[in-house]
């Protein structure tokens, strides 16, 4: 009865928004109240620490992913009010009038390299805006977006799910885990590309120059992320991989440019380089400013004690059956949301807005977004209240019962059902990290392998978790469609779970042992 109780806010919460096509903030609502109920009821957990909890998921959803979700859309929304987003538009289109390369240039290379270094958001947000203003229609600049953001966020935010990983699981070798997470993987970086470029041209006589960028890009990427991760670590591959792969996409369109290109670049106004670094300052400053502030450089341990928050909750673990200190910290001078409003406001002044019309122009952006901020809010809510409760580890422990000697092949299945109910790759390891290492002790299974595998599977679940279609609904004025986006989401969400899970079944088996 305990298993039935903890998947109810999960069936209910795909229920509502997938079959019922029921608006994210209703269904985030009443999946809260359900939820709230069975922690009381059915777990027992004290209606204090119960409100604790939905206090505690509120601040995280506020700090840092709305945060950043309504930065990311204002910084869209700077260059359409300064027009500088034509000037965008103009270099995208003039790099090939394929709209194959536009697609995924924008989402598996721009986007994977604002994963890499913001996350949270931002690689859905920026990537689908830019697509709608490029034509493209707004279900599947979503879509498309959702399906992109996956991979890269095993190594996102400078490769925290990774680093957070390592902790929980006990994993000392951090550049072993790193390699082992990109060879889960591997086979999907070719996969991913291939099925964003057929979902924008589905015809079959494309599918010869499909597969050759798609191998091509996947390739370039694998490759650079491979050495990044047993080299460097967990900070660089989806950096490194995303800033490869824009290199490689740029060269295959220049490769294979048409007269028809070459007829439509000359078509487009000359820009001075004044114009286009004016065009550009928005998202080079973001880019910039979290570079800056990236782990990688010193700056950051200077910065974050500077100016700092912190709220603190002692809240009762029913698994722990203690006390938890949990706490949500913000450093305002790194904090990615804080750095997403900077550039913005820094770079509309560049490009000549008032910084009074910028400000209007924030206030806008927060009322149009009043229902994602129900809906994050309610959904980390909820999450919280489940992990407090033990729903997440029953559902975790019961699948690792269940399935046995044949658990590798469903361990990413349990790091997709922790994003899915978070909305995020790193507390997806937060919550099974542990219980991955564990069961690889029981199985005889390299520990390691596994922990690598829930963070393989967590990628995979970012593509249909809730939170992150809201963030996908908001930056395509779509509010309310959130479960026509997961409908269309969650094939291909399935389908990655299966690659995921298969390479980590058979690998170790057609390897004998790991050797990196």
């Amino acid at each position: 009865m305990s298993v039935l109780f903890a998947a109810t806010p999960v069936v209910l919460l795909i229920i509502l928004m997938g079959f019922l096509k029921m608006s994210g903030d209703k269904s985030a609502l009443i999946t809260l109240a359900t939820t709230v109920l069975i922690a009381l009821f059915a777990f027992h957990l004290p209606a204090a620490d119960t409100g604790l909890s939905i206090i505690y998921g509120v601040l995280k959803a506020i700090f840092p992913i709305l945060i950043i979700i309504i930065m990311a859309i204002f910084s869209y929304n700077v260059l359409v009010h300064t027009g500088k987003m034509e000037v965008l538009k103009e270099q995208f289109s003039s790099i090939s009038s394929d709209k194959c390369i536009q697609v995924l240039l924008l989402t598996w290379g721009f986007g994977g390299l604002l994963e890499g270094m913001a996350g949270f958001g931002t690689a859905v947000a920026i990537p689908a805006a830019i697509l709608i203003s490029l034509g493209f229609k707004p279900i599947f600049s979503a879509v498309a977006s959702l399906i992109a953001n996956s991979v890269a966020t095993g190594f996102g935010a400078v490769g925290t799910p990774v680093k957070v990983l390592a902790e929980q699981a006990g994993v000392d070798n951090i550049q072993v885990l790193s390699t082992q997470v990109v060879l889960q993987l591997s086979p999907l970086m070719i996969l991913i590309p291939f099925v964003l470029v057929f979902m924008t041209d589905p015809r079959i006589k494309s599918l010869p120059k499909h597969i050759l960028l798609s191998v091509i890009v996947g390739l370039v990427s694998l490759v650079t992320q491979y050495i990044a991760a047993r080299y460097m670590g967990a900070e660089t591959p989806a950096i490194l991989g995303s800033i490869a792969s824009i290199i490689a996409i740029i060269l295959y369109a220049k490769i294979t440019a048409t007269d028809e290109d070459r007829e439509l670049k000359a078509q487009f106004p000359k820009r001075s380089t004044s114009e286009i670094v004016s065009a550009w300052s928005v998202y080079g400053l973001i880019l910039l400013l979290v570079i800056l502030t990236s782990p990688l450089l010193p700056l950051r341990a200077v910065l974050a004690p500077i100016l700092s928050t912190t709220f603190s909750f002692n809240i009762f673990d029913t698994v722990a059956q203690a006390e938890i200190v949990r706490s949500v910290k913000i450093s305002w001078l790194i904090d990615a949301g804080v750095l997403l409003f900077l550039g913005s406001i820094m770079g509309g002044l560049i490009q000549g807005a008032k910084i009074i019309d910028l400000l209007k122009l924030l206030g806008k952006v927060i009322k149009q977004q009043r229902k994602t901020i129900v809906t994050v809010c309610c959904l980390i809510a909820l999450s919280s209240t489940m992990d407090f409760s033990g729903m997440i580890a029953q559902l975790g422990l019961a699948l690792a019962i269940t399935t046995g000697s044949l658990y590798p092949l469903f361990a990413p299945t349990i790091g997709c059902l922790g994003t899915f109910l978070t909305g995020s790759d790193t507390s997806s390891n937060i919550l099974f990290g542990k219980l991955q290492a564990s069961v690889g002790h029981t199985i005889g299974v390299d520990p390691s392998w596994l922990a690598a595998a829930n963070t393989a599977g967590a990628t995979g679940g970012k593509i249909i978790s809730p939170q992150s279609i809201a963030v996908a609904t908001s930056a395509c004025g779509l509010q309310g469609r959130e479960g026509e986006i997961m409908k269309k989401a969650m094939p291909f969400a399935l389908g990655y779970i299966v690659v995921a899970g298969l390479m980590v079944y058979f690998v170790p088996k057609l390897m004998g042992t790991l050797m990196f």
